[in-house]
């Protein structure tokens, strides 16, 4: 989403047309061609895109916190701007604009405004709360502008897959909107976006089952698709990313020190040159190097690890779908690894032998089925005739039509062996 005039936006507004009224299909037009990437931009190699727009354009230094705080997004109302002066949705804008470029500044960034003459009521309500580090984006349906640079990490293939429109370049932070791209974006956007994300994250977080393999209810699963989970790491990757960026300086020295109006000292901030602008990401190799940074900072603020880890100790069935896949088998694995330590015995049965299914596990009174399924004719008699009160081998071997209990002997030797194999493995 181009959201400041720039070299990919259309040369003109319609609406800027003096002589007449631009018509509905115009506007649409324009609006069109001013959020959406075109074709030629929809390349593996400009697809997808996040830029930034230095405040150096109209800061020459900046306060910048010692210590930085972590930014928080609060949506407000914010009709687009018009181009009368006097407009308040104008300065509202212009307000807004100003306050989120003066990123670096975190929570010192209020200082720097004249609430009375610059703010509406309600910013000025905000800013009174004191140093707090905060980012401004409009209040939509869809939620776009929160999960922007969530969006914006998507290859082109996942949005088409999910149904996603393809925008062109998103800023981060947020600047001015000038076109409503909420009637442009499905009704089911945010659910559209969490499916891609998850579907984007998944192989950072089980690179060996398919997101599929895990019910709907899968605590990773669940994990994945929470956008607000991920919006925290994604943005300090990219306030990470940004403080890399050279600095634009200016003539002179700055000072050692930032005094207020009343002559104090701003405690815990330095003055510093604001850093110069540009792409984040450009295409679909930096995106995905992104993606794997933002899993990285999830696990060093979120203890996304930690969280991965516990899960996967404490699954139980219903944790996963119908499907087959590595999880489950190693799930299944440790949890029927305790047969390893039953000692092999034959059971009793009763007169009448049931006939039991391969996939029958029954213990007590009843037979390993799916065990005897696995030996020959003979072999099952000797079991079933073990089990039925004949201990000698010699009956056996009577029973069986042998001269002797030679043949029983090797038998139940090899049935032994079969067994051991047969239990270890499940």
């Amino acid at each position: 989403m181009e959201t400041l005039p720039n070299p990919d936006l259309p040369a003109t507004d319609p609406a800027d047309d003096g002589d007449r009224e631009p018509t509905p299909a115009e506007i649409e037009s324009w609006e069109r061609e001013t959020i959406f990437v075109s074709s030629d931009k929809a390349t593996a190699q400009e697809f997808p895109r996040l830029w930034n727009l230095s405040v150096s354009f109209t800061k020459r230094a900046i306060v910048r916190p010692t210590v930085p705080q972590p930014p928080e997004y609060v949506t407000i109302a914010l009709p687009r701007p018009q181009v009368r002066e006097d407009d308040e949705s104008l300065r509202r804008s212009l307000a807004v604009h100003e306050w989120n470029q003066l990123w670096e500044a975190a929570q010192f960034r209020r200082r720097f405004f004249d609430e009375e003459m610059e703010f509406t009521p309600d910013l000025a309500r905000i800013a009174d709360r004191g140093d707090v580090s905060i980012i401004f984006v409009p209040r939509t349906a869809s939620r776009y502008y929160e999960y922007a640079p969530l969006y914006h990490l998507l290859d082109r293939r996942t949005c088409e897959r999910y149904g996603l429109p393809l925008l062109g370049r998103g800023q981060w932070p947020f600047g001015m909107e000038f076109v409503d791209i909420g009637k442009y974006l499905p009704d089911d956007f945010e659910r559209r976006l969490s499916q891609a994300w998850a579907s984007t994250v998944w192989r950072h977080l089980d690179s060996g089952s398919r997101l599929v393999a895990f019910s709907r209810d899968d605590p990773i699963r669940l994990l994945a698709h929470n956008l607000d989970y991920w919006v925290p790491p994604v943005t300090a990757v990219i306030q990470d990313t940004l403080r890399d960026f050279p600095l634009v300086k200016g003539d002179g020295d700055l000072p050692a020190e930032i005094r207020l109006i009343d002559g104090s000292v701003l405690d815990g901030a330095v003055p510093g040159w604001p850093r110069a602008g540009g792409d984040l990401w450009r295409g679909q190799e930096e995106a995905a190097e992104f993606v794997a940074l933002t899993v990285d900072q999830a696990d060093s603020t979120g203890k996304l690890r930690a969280i991965l880890d516990a899960v996967r100790a404490n699954r139980v069935a219903d944790d996963f779908s119908a499907r087959w896949s590595y999880a489950r088998e190693d799930f299944e694995r440790k949890l029927y690894r305790k047969r390893n330590k039953i000692s092999i015995k034959f059971v009793e049965l009763t007169d009448t032998i049931p006939v039991q299914g391969p996939e029958t596990e029954v213990e007590d009174r009843t037979v390993f089925s799916d065990f005897l399924a696995l030996l020959d004719e003979k072999e099952r008699q000797i079991v079933i005739l073990l089990a039925s009160g004949h201990t000698k081998l010699t009956e056996i071997a009577n029973e069986l039509g042998y001269a002797n209990h030679s043949p029983i002997s090797k038998r139940l030797a090899k049935i032994r062996r079969q067994a051991q194999a047969f239990f270890d493995q499940h």
